[in-house]
């Protein structure tokens, strides 16, 4: 008993993060009812005084109830394993709602969100720049936002800009509108040698991890971006996916539809059955490697610059991205 009343109060918790407004009992009541939650109003309303008691909400009256910073540190203290194939659920559920249109070129896509100190932007600009130039970027384009601006949970602090880039789970979502169901298996550390992907020397499972793999790898330290994109030899960011093996040919056309739009992304596209990269695939699909969405920023930490980053933010209309190429230009605007 005591186990389904702590998920329920964890559920609460999680949609008053997630939402980051105030809600109802009434409110709060419909959404854990369609998470699969067996609950009344009055049930409900009972949680919500035992939350406000010990400080993880706060009441506002007819407003409804909001989480507090207690709250949300008791959030992130739940115990790992409970949280265990959040990334892989992560991943599904932002590739099924997402909506980007190649043809049409409009549409959603997911971005990662960066935070770094405004002061550091036209430090942080070449940098970042170098990443697309040398082709380890998830594409050719990324967005900023101005304090203030709310992206997914984080709210760009003042004094700060938010750098947007292309997650490559987007991927996902193009192929999965054509038809083609993938598989995020991994999130893996490449090394990278004369310009060329070699091997992985690090792989984490989406299905094992409550936090993005290339989220640790830049926190410990573990890449190379400085070496790859200057002598050509390093260790970047990469994730590993699954594709149906008679899919292969339709991959490598919208791959290439995906170039065009700047949104590339794939560096390698396996044959049926066979390993990649020394990576082993299911019996009946092949493997592909994909570049990792926070590349470009992932270099600043090895420059130096101290930077917040959140994979899979948000998901926000195409037409707020921008090329590469024009980042001196929308600097500019921030400083």
């Amino acid at each position: 008993m005591r186990e389904k009343t702590e998920k329920k109060r964890v559920a609460i918790l999680r949609i008053l993060l997630e939402s980051g407004e105030c809600l109802t009992s009434s409110k709060l009541t419909r959404q854990l009812l369609d998470l699969g939650h067996d609950v009344s109003g009055r049930t409900v309303r009972l949680y919500l005084i035992e939350l406000d008691r010990e400080g993880l909400t706060k009441n506002f009256g007819k407003r409804g109830r909001q989480i507090t910073s207690r709250g949300s540190k008791e959030l992130s203290a739940v115990k790992a394993y409970e949280k265990m194939g959040f990334m892989a659920a992560k991943i599904d559920q932002l590739t099924f709602n997402m909506t980007f249109d190649i043809a049409k070129k409009s549409g959603t896509v997911i971005i990662n969100i960066s935070i770094l100190p405004l002061d550091k932007l036209k430090r942080a600009v070449p940098q970042i720049k170098k990443v697309f130039n040398a082709g380890f970027a998830m594409g050719r384009l990324l967005t900023l936002f101005r304090p203030g601006e709310r992206v997914g949970e984080l709210t760009v602090p003042e004094g700060c800009v938010g750098v947007g880039t292309v997650c490559s789970v987007t991927l996902n979502g193009v192929l999965l509108t054509h038809g083609v169901p993938t598989s995020s298996r991994y999130g893996g550390l490449l090394e990278i040698q004369d310009k060329q992907p070699r091997r992985f020397v690090e792989l984490i499972s989406y299905e094992g991890t409550t936090i993005d793999p290339l989220e640790i790898f830049i926190r410990t330290g573990m890449t190379d971006y400085i070496g790859a994109t200057g002598s050509g030899n390093g260790r970047i960011g990469a994730g590993f996916r699954e594709i149906p093996a008679d899919s292969r040919g339709r991959v490598q056309e919208i791959a290439g539809h995906l170039e065009k739009v700047g949104l590339g992304g794939f560096m390698r596209i396996g044959w049926p059955g066979q390993p990649l990269l020394d990576i082993p695939v299911s019996e009946g699909r092949a493997g592909a490697v994909v570049i990792g969405g926070l590349n470009p920023i992932a270099i600043l930490e090895e420059d130096g610059i101290r930077i917040t980053s959140r994979a899979m933010a948000n998901i926000v209309d195409y037409q707020l991205l921008f090329p590469y190429q024009e980042l001196d230009q929308r600097m500019r605007e921030f400083l």
